[in-house]
């Protein structure tokens, strides 16, 4: 009998545990009004975003700083009656939520995404939209906003033929490739921006011409955006899309004011031909960056490339095999990311006529480099030169910066041996300036007597003379 009085009493107490507990959850869920979410940020900001297709995800936090259990009765967007966005709250998708909890100094996630109906507009166009959250009678609302951008879709390979021209009025979205036909001529005035998608290239049969300028550049590269990662943006991932090539039966090409950037294998120029007097490519005033294989390779084919950066790759940034070529006033740097460099800046192939290569008995190629270079900037991870002795060889440096140490001769003239450019260049945090900095020796340090039309100004519009600076950039960051 007493056992069963002991056991009677601790029930009782196990009893009376669980409704004092119970009653202490229940008094820890706040009911004051005064008592409302904070938020990390005070806008979805989403950027400008492809109707018709999906956006990259954004989040942001939302904060309970309270001493008791927050309930959020209610999430709902107020204003997206046609369901252009999406969210996801605390791992659950939907549109509608109910009885959300935080429990006290906690916090949860909220994930937002849009898929934004075509607006028939050339221009982006905002849509905003509201998520109101809703504790003890009050709401507070996040606004989230994106800017719409009507794309014009290319599916399958797109060729060209005759004599073609795409339209700068909206983007083009370009989901295979774009064929130039033998004999055709395809161009790109200024403002046309391609975003190329996944293994998407350019393939030129016969010319290509694009008419970038300083107020409107022509910009070709892949159509991610958003971040890879939380902080990873794609903006500094290579191979997104395959590059642009031109093939044996291409000539007469020419790239002015282009941003080309994100691609697997750059520019590439397959058996040309052509010579300084007509190059089979005048690169002028332009950005090639961030590849996984060469920058630029010239295959006994003629390259003129004046006022360029070309910078960021696996490989090396400059290919040159054969033919002649002019570079003038351009930025060969190379800080690659995400591996190391397989190799030099500028690597020179078909220098030496003893060397030994498959093509050597076919009489038609253009078997030794003729190269000039001046005024040119070759710097960064890596070497920055293939040929270390160039004696005998048809091949100029003139008024040039190098990583390497050395000392001028008949091939190197007034060179700036073992010389720091002083780039605005910070990895860890995904800054790649190749302008020079205000201390830099590259400015005022170029050559003046080797004019060049297509290098007056800078691809920024800053005149060079009377004293211009070594590399792609007259200014200093």
């Amino acid at each position: 009998m007493k056992r069963l009085k002991i056991f009677i009493s601790l029930l009782a107490g196990l009893l009376g545990f669980q409704a004092i507990l119970t009653s202490c959850i229940e008094d820890g869920v706040s009911t004051s009004a005064s008592d409302q979410p904070a938020f990390s940020t005070d806008t979805v900001r989403m950027g400008s975003l492809l109707t018709l297709g999906p956006s990259p995800t954004n989040r942001f936090i939302v904060y309970n700083r309270h001493g008791k259990v927050m309930n959020i009765s209610d999430i709902a967007f107020r204003d997206d009656d046609a369901g252009q966005f999406r969210i996801n709250v605390d791992g659950m998708s939907g549109r509608r939520f109910s009885n959300v909890e935080i429990r006290p100094n906690d916090s949860i996630f909220v994930f937002v995404e849009a898929t934004l109906a075509e607006n028939g507009k050339n221009l982006p166009v905002e849509v905003l939209a509201h998520i109101d959250f809703r504790v003890n009678g009050v709401t507070s609302s996040m606004p989230v906003k994106a800017y719409g951008q009507d794309v014009t879709r290319l599916s399958g390979d797109t060729r060209f033929s005759g004599t073609a021209s795409l339209s700068p009025d909206r983007p083009y979205l370009v989901n295979d490739s774009i064929v130039v036909e033998e004999g055709a001529t395809l161009t790109l005035p200024a403002g046309t921006r391609l975003l190329m998608h996944d293994r998407a290239e350019i393939i030129v049969h016969g010319t290509l011409l694009v008419n970038g300028t300083v107020e409107n550049p022509v910009e070709i590269t892949g159509d991610r955006s958003g971040f890879v990662a939380a902080s990873i943006p794609y903006e500094v991932m290579s191979g997104q899309w395959g590059g642009i090539r031109f093939s044996p039966t291409s000539s007469a090409n020419e790239i002015h004011g282009a941003s080309i950037r994100n691609s697997e294998r750059g520019i590439v120029l397959d058996h040309c031909g052509g010579s300084r007097a007509t190059p089979a490519l005048v690169l002028h005033n332009s950005v090639v960056r961030n590849t996984k294989n060469y920058v630029v390779e010239a295959v006994h084919s003629s390259l003129t490339a004046v006022g360029c950066e070309l910078s960021d790759a696996s490989l090396g940034i400059l290919r040159l095999v054969g033919s002649e070529h002019l570079v003038s006033h351009c930025t060969l740097g190379n800080y690659y990311l995400f591996t190391a460099i397989g190799g030099p800046a500028l690597r020179l192939e078909h220098v030496d006529p003893e060397e030994e290569t498959d093509d050597t008995e076919d009489s038609e190629l253009p078997w030794m480099s003729d190269t000039e270079i001046h005024n040119t900037i070759i710097y960064g991870l890596g070497p920055d030169l293939s040929h270390g002795d160039l004696e005998g060889l048809p091949v100029t440096l003139l008024n040039c910066l190098l990583k390497s140490a050395g000392s001028d001769d008949q091939n190197f003239i007034n060179c700036l041996w073992d010389t720091d450019p002083l780039f605005g260049v910070d990895r860890d945090n995904y800054i790649f300036d190749y302008r020079v900095g205000a201390d830099s020796p590259a400015i005022g340090a170029g050559d003046t007597d080797r004019r060049y039309p297509l290098a007056e100004t800078d691809m920024l519009g800053a005149p060079r003379l009377p004293l211009p600076t070594v590399g792609a950039y007259q200014e200093a960051r």
